[in-house]
């Protein structure tokens, strides 16, 4: 492999790593770096004043300087080949295991995941992009023990790949003696090898600002500039995720409308986008136990419905969150609830407009796909469904505070289990995990450790027990669930205890937990 001047590869390379870190390719990533890292800092920065000032007694809302955007009457672009009928997508990181059962599933969208379903593993970042690109040439197999695994004929998934968010470095590629963006990254790799063989499609994370959105169209049309390539080309589906991003969902859509594929509800980071913004603001932005946060309770329901208006309003494809809830091939009672909690959710999804949803199992890809057929049948979507009888105010999505449950030590201490056993294996590399029946990744992992946070940090005492939340409950706690598991989580357990009783907040877990990966 030759030398591309100022960029320095620091991570091992492995078998083939040289087929995607070409010299054209890393050429194509410091051209990105150069060009728009300096503008993803500044937004970062952005990001944590706008952060102290809700600290400091600031608040929400849909944005005076943008009324204009919201009030207009504009469209995105018409939905691109492959994303006009999006009824069922199924999620999952882009290991070669996965990626083909993704593709042979019978989905209508395969979510390929760089980000919270994935870990930032050296070998996941480059291996990822190796499947991706063999995958897309119809050439990946796979073979584990004595199971062989192919791609089948017939039609595939539409290919969407998530890269990192803005806030992700990549610490094995340094460009100019810095670090460069994940995002830029694992969006640069893609592009570079896949946009002449299949169409360049991606699901944009962890934004919290129209702002953040015009960042990434600006990347979308330098990349197609550099590769002549129509504008248009590149298509975005954005994830709205995050508490601030639900007030500025008309200028996201604005922002990107010529490369817009629509908007998805990003439920888990949302919640804990709201735990995170409002943590030191006391009970009117408490949350009771994870589980019993449903898509039904008020905050949740404006802000999904929001959405879909929002969405059909321009013209662009509202999509449903992830079922967490996952099957089980040797357990009848589980499989049977598991299919019953996710039929309940994809309907409601239907029902509200939604155009499509994700799962996360391929066992479950025939009961969403049967849910949405009920009620699109022939149509490939609900856009025609404008959702005119829909009203949310600032005050609706703000009423976290209405959410009815309680803080209970059984709900600490699901927290506690769930955040170490997730953090072990983050570190070893898996991103997206099945405990208790559920399918954990980051952005559940995350509402975990910040709610330990904002209950040990807001004085909460738990309903059941009546004990106060404190650090050594905390540590006894977890000393109780982890000696129940009779495994050695030392390092997982004082990564979870790092985020979440310090006395700051950590952005995001996974900063300290890529600290600690090689």
């Amino acid at each position: 492999m030759g030398t591309v001047q100022g960029v320095e590869i620091t991570g091992q390379l492995d078998d083939r790593f040289a087929e995607i870190l070409t010299d054209e390719a890393r050429s194509f990533l410091a051209d990105l770096h150069r060009t728009f890292d300096a503008r993803r800092l500044e937004l970062l920065r952005a990001r944590k004043e706008r952060e102290a000032e809700l600290a400091a007694g600031g608040t929400l809302g849909f944005l005076p300087e943008t009324r204009e955007i919201r009030e207009a009457d504009w469209r995105v672009a018409e939905p691109a080949p492959g994303l006009v009928d999006r009824r069922v997508e199924i999620t999952g990181p882009t290991d070669a295991k996965m990626t083909i059962n993704a593709l042979n599933s019978g989905a209508k969208v395969w979510l390929a995941d760089h980000e919270d379903a994935n870990t930032p593993l050296w070998a996941n970042v480059i291996g990822g992009q190796l499947n991706l690109r063999d995958a897309n040439a119809g050439s990946l197999s796979y073979t584990s023990g004595e199971k062989h695994y192919e791609l089948t004929d017939g039609p595939r998934p539409t290919v969407v790949v998530r890269p990192r968010g803005w806030h992700l470095p990549e610490k094995h590629i340094l460009i100019d003696g810095a670090p460069t963006s994940g995002s830029l990254t694992d969006f640069g790799l893609y592009f570079f090898h896949n946009h002449l063989v299949t169409r360049p499609y991606f699901y944009l994370p962890k934004m919290e600002s129209h702002l953040e959105a015009r960042l990434w169209n600006e990347v979308f049309a330098f990349a197609e500039e550099r590769f002549g390539r129509p504008t248009g080309t590149i298509r975005a589906t954005v994830l709205i995720e995050t508490f601030p991003a639900a007030f500025e969902m008309d200028e996201i859509l604005y922002e990107l409308r010529e490369h817009s594929a629509g908007l998805n509800a990003g439920r888990w980071d949302f919640m804990f986008s709201v735990i995170k913004k409002f943590r030191t603001r006391g009970r009117d932005f408490l949350l009771p136990d994870r589980n019993t946060v449903t898509m039904t309770v008020p905050f949740m329901r404006a802000y999904t419905e929001l959405l879909v208006q929002t969405c059909h309003r321009r013209g662009a494809h509202a999509i449903g969150g992830m079922a967490a809830f996952i099957p089980s091939r040797r357990d009848p009672e589980i499989n049977k609830v598991a299919f019953e909690k996710v039929t309940a959710d994809k309907t409601r999804e239907a029902g509200d407009g939604f155009d499509g949803s994700w799962v996360a199992h391929p066992d479950l890809v025939e009961t969403c796909r049967a849910v949405f057929d009920g009620v699109l049948g022939d149509r490939p979507n609900q856009l025609d469904r404008l959702r005119d009888d829909v009203t949310v105010t600032a005050a609706d999505l703000l009423a976290v505070g209405d959410t009815p449950g309680r803080q209970t030590e059984a709900g600490l201490r699901n927290a506690v289990s769930v955040g170490v056993q997730y953090l072990d294996a983050w570190l070893k590399g898996s991103g997206a995990v099945a405990i208790n029946n559920m399918m954990e990744d980051a952005a559940t992992a995350e509402i975990s450790r910040s709610q330990v946070w904002q209950w040990l940090h807001n004085g909460v005492t738990l309903a059941d027990t009546g004990a106060l939340v404190t650090r050594e409950l905390v540590e006894r706690i977890a000393d109780e669930e982890l000696a129940s598991l009779g495994r050695d989580l030392g390092e997982a357990r004082a990564l979870f205890m790092e985020v979440a009783v310090a006395d700051e907040f950590i952005d995001f877990l996974t900063l300290p937990a890529y600290d600690r990966m090689p």
